[in-house]
């Protein structure tokens, strides 16, 4: 009976450990993912700072060479 009681008790051990696993394992992918997905967000926020700056930038430069344009004297045509 002594075996019996042994073997019961170290297949009740591993369900337990196998249980036990797969909380764990749940647990790392839903954290995996969660962080996935914060990864992603900080990527669309940073792409989207990124191509305002660029657009600013653009705008800043045509604007400067608008002004430069304009400020620049005018040459006369010589007949």
């Amino acid at each position: 009976m002594s075996q019996d009681a042994d073997a019961q008790t170290r297949a009740a051990e591993r369900a337990e450990r196998a249980d036990r696993m797969a909380k764990e394992g749940a647990q790392a992918m839903a954290e995996h993912h969660a962080a996935l997905r914060a990864i992603d967000e900080r990527t669309v926020r940073l792409r989207a700072l990124r191509l305002a700056k660029e657009a600013a930038e653009e705008e800043a430069k045509a604007l400067k060479a608008a002004e430069a344009a304009a400020a620049a004297p005018k040459k006369r045509k010589r007949s």
